[in-house]
């Protein structure tokens, strides 16, 4: 309906109110009083006249009078006249010859008979007036006994016009009079459709066990494309007045979902003008789509009830948006804007209709906020995780994520199409580790600002389980790079911003480089490393196959591709690959390891072409030969299970213990230990070690023997001695022998966390003892297609085959605020009442 015929609906509608509700005086008055004769010359063609014939009147007629000459201004409104006709006595025409024909009134179109009546049909001014409307409506009204005729009328208008079906006891009722009312004013706009067959009530699936009462169904026909679904039905919860029916057809006839984009204070609908909340939705760029659908699912069930925007946090600056999703707009003069944090649309929907819900939400997030603010006042309360107390403490911070795309069901796999590879980080809102790595994961995107072929996105896995599932995300966090119609590759090493730039930036090479001449094979062994690479440090390796050892090399090129992102691989196998492994003094196949941009280069035959063989392998031969221990890098080295001979420093090593050092690990026999260095400096937790292994912190430089697998016996470098090649391994077959009494050794016990592990389930259980609980999560319900009527260290990366299955298109979000909904809100609100956490 356009707008400017829908204003002037309303004011037709407004004006009739206002007519019907003032009794005028004199309203006999517009009851003629006419003889046959000037009746029937008085008659005009395409106006209708309801006539009473009479000779004289009886006592038993003066009631039926009454009525007659009370319904003349109501019917006036319609433009229909109101006559009593008076017979002359001789007159023995139809009407006034006949007896029977005095006991009847007359609707005549024009000249045209169109219905005769009963007297005793017509008993008050509500029955006249919906009989005489319903007589003259009878194109308009359709009137219908079976279900059959029902579903037929719904089929015929289904991608045309809407219905409007409504159920009265019995005809000439005040509800009857309303719906045919209604129809006088809707009936060109809508389909109305009558019956009063209570059964008829219960097959449209009304389940109100009262059929006394009259029900009225808005039909959604006008949108429905499938013969085989019914149309959507709203019911209105009123009683059939014909304001009421003129309120909901008109709720019917608003958009579904309005999209705003200014201050919440100003927005006014014509669910706020007709007395009904507005609900806002909170949505941002990223998830429009997701936001979009999850309005329109809450439009349906509050259809009639409540008024439901689309509000863009992008376009509209209001800090309040920013910690919270759902928003609240009463009727009421000079009440503000309620703005809430929702867990799901149920929350919502009850938001609507029980109104002390808001109160009892903003209470329960006051009262979160005091424990929040109590808690970072209390220093004593204790903290297992270092991760999760590191997250709390900058939980307010926002962080710069407008670099990273947000993916949903609909853009993940159109996404991985855009660039040549798009690095995914998969990950829980709510999880501690996943929101630490994503503050690594923005240092990232701004390291790789305006790096071509490179899209960095995330994926948050509680609002999109579907796509982790998929893609066979089964922990948190997890990133893969995805080349453009090709593999993907998963990493697992540290989580650190060096760590993943690094990983991401190899992954732009091939693993292993294919080179193509002697020439290309020197300068790779120098550091000649592709231009997108110039900035990072590697150590080149490369390996030299002849045509020979088709076997190694095609083993070494699988290598290659489950150690991509990690290392620098190249590749020889050109007819004078003999000539280029001579110089190293190695045959074919074998490996060439160059450290330090070429200043030394190692070879090494390789003797395995198992894949994994080869690929640990490749990984040993990496190490560096005496390495300064950091985090980073500690799991490598405990992988190989072997005693530490740690010197450690308070500051850079000095020239003589390192040239002393190195040369002990370089001539070390088949590398039965370890030896590395610590910069008390750089990785402070170093001090903490030292204080396990002592009592008290030993003077630095100081070097150590421990062997963490085998006893875990400490054992301290004489302090008298100088570091030298020769004193060590001379105190190394003391400590072999069995000469040296340990400084300490360690407990044998597991290191644990100092408290135990989280227990969810039973928390939910002491918090909700009489709610069972759900085998399957919130966020995997999907409604269906038409809903109910509405009542109102590295361990190495992974090579994945590319996913060619789309994401299926979700036809409504469930019941879940996904996208810029925060999420982490409910686990805050479980979690933050135990003071472990």
């Amino acid at each position: 309906m356009s707008a400017q015929k829908d204003r002037w609906v309303f004011s037709f509608f407004f004006l009739l109110f206002c007519a019907s509700s003032i009794r005028m005086q004199g309203s006999a008055r517009l009851l003629q009083e006419l003889s046959p004769q000037e009746y029937f010359s008085s008659l005009q063609a395409g106006r209708a006249s309801l006539a009473y014939f009479s000779h004289n009147v009886s006592p038993g007629a003066q009631p039926f009078l009454e009525q007659i000459e009370n319904s003349a201004e109501a019917l006036q409104d319609y433009g229909i006249s109101v006559v009593k006709v008076n017979c002359p006595k001789e007159d023995v025409s139809r009407y006034c010859g006949e007896e029977n024909a005095l006991r009847k009134a007359y609707l005549f179109r024009g000249n045209m008979l169109i219905r005769e009546f009963p007297t005793d049909a017509l008993f008050d001014v509500d029955s006249i007036v919906a009989n005489v409307l319903f007589a003259l409506l009878f194109n308009e009204v359709k009137y219908v006994e079976t279900l059959a005729d029902l579903q037929n009328i719904e089929n015929a208008l289904k991608g045309r016009s809407n219905m409007v079906f409504a159920y009265v006891p019995a005809t000439g009722t005040a509800e009857h009079r309303a719906v045919m009312e209604a129809a006088f004013v809707y009936g060109t706009v809508h389909q109305f459709v009558l019956t009063t067959e209570a059964t008829l009530l219960k097959d449209t699936g009304n389940d109100e066990s009262d059929v006394s009462s009259a029900r009225l169904l808005f039909c959604h026909c006008q949108q429905a494309t499938d013969l085989a679904q019914p149309c959507r039905r709203t019911a209105m919860g009123q009683t059939l007045t014909m304001l009421n029916i003129h309120r909901h057809l008109k709720l019917m006839g608003a958009p579904l979902v309005t999209e705003v984009a200014e201050d919440p204070e100003k927005v006014s609908t014509v669910h706020l003008q007709l007395g009904l909340p507005l609900v806002f939705i909170l949505s941002q760029k990223e998830t429009y789509e997701a936001d979009r659908r999850t309005a329109e699912f809450v439009a349906w069930q509050l259809l009639g009830k409540a008024g439901v925007a689309l509000l863009s946090r992008d376009l509209v600056d209001l800090n309040i948006l920013l910690r919270s999703n759902v928003a609240l707009k009463t009727p009421d003069e000079g009440e503000p804007v309620k703005y809430l944090v929702l867990e799901d649309t149920d929350e919502v929907i009850t938001l609507v209709e029980d109104k002390n819900k808001v109160e009892q939400i903003q209470e329960d997030e006051e009262e979160i906020e005091e424990d929040e603010d109590e808690k970072e006042n209390n220093n004593q309360d204790v903290q297992d995780d270092q991760v999760v107390e590191a997250v709390s403490r900058d939980k307010k911070r926002e962080l710069p994520l407008e670099q990273i795309l947000v993916l949903t069901e609909e853009t993940f796999h159109s996404a991985l199409l855009e660039t040549a590879r798009t690095v995914v980080l998969f990950y829980a809102s709510w999880e501690a580790v996943s929101l630490a790595v994503l503050r690594s994961y923005t240092e990232v995107a701004d390291h790789l600002k305006g790096t071509r072929g490179i899209l960095l996105s995330r994926v948050n896995c509680w609002d999109w389980p579907g796509v982790c599932t998929k893609e066979n995300v089964t922990q948190f966090p997890t990133m893969k790079i995805y080349e453009k119609g090709g593999r993907s590759v998963m990493y697992s090493g540290m989580w650190g911003t060096e760590e993943l730039t690094s990983f991401i930036m190899l992954n732009r090479v091939s693993c292993p480089l294919r080179l193509a001449t002697i020439d290309e094979a020197e300068g790779y062994l120098r550091g000649e490393f592709p231009p997108e690479l110039s900035s990072y440090h590697h150590t080149s390796l490369l390996g030299v196959f002849s045509t020979a050892t088709s076997e190694a090399r095609e083993a070494f090129e699988e290598a290659g591709n489950l150690l991509s992102g990690h290392v620098m691989m190249g590749m020889y196998f050109e007819d004078d690959a003999l000539a280029l492994s001579r110089k190293y003094a190695v045959s074919p196949p074998a490996l060439l390891l160059a450290r330090s941009r070429g200043q030394s280069v190692e070879g090494i035959a390789l003797s395995k072409e198992s894949v994994q063989d080869m690929v640990q392998m490749i990984r040993y031969e990496l190490l560096d030969v005496f390495p300064e221990i950091t985090v980073q890098n500690l799991p490598r080295y405990l992988q190989l299970r072997k005693p530490f001979l740690i010197f450690f420093s308070d500051g850079d090593l000095g020239q003589m213990e390192s040239k002393e050092m190195l040369k002990l690990a370089k001539e070390r026999p088949q590398q039965a230990f370890v030896a590395c260095w610590l910069n008390l400096k750089k990785t402070p937790v170093g001090r903490g070690v030292l204080k396990a292994y002592f009592a008290t912190m030993p003077s630095l430089p100081v070097l150590i023997w421990v062997n963490l697998h085998a006893g875990g016996h400490v054992f301290k470098f004489p302090s008298e001695l100088s570091i030298t090649e020769m004193n060590i391994l001379s105190w190394l077959e003391k400590l072999k022998a069995g000469l040296e009494i340990p400084s300490s050794t360690l407990s044998e016990e597991d290191w644990k966390p100092p408290l135990p592990a989280y227990d969810f389930l039973q928390m939910m259980e002491m918090a909700v003892p009489e709610t069972p609980l759900r085998t399957s999560h919130r966020h995997r319900d999907v409604p269906q297609q038409y809903p109910p009527e509405s009542s109102g260290g590295d361990t190495g990366v992974q090579e994945e085959s590319p996913q060619d299955s789309k994401a299926e298109k979700v036809g409504s979000p469930g019941r879940d605020l996904r996208g810029t909904a925060p999420r982490l809100a409910a686990r805050e609100k479980q979690g933050k009442r135990h003071s472990e956490l």
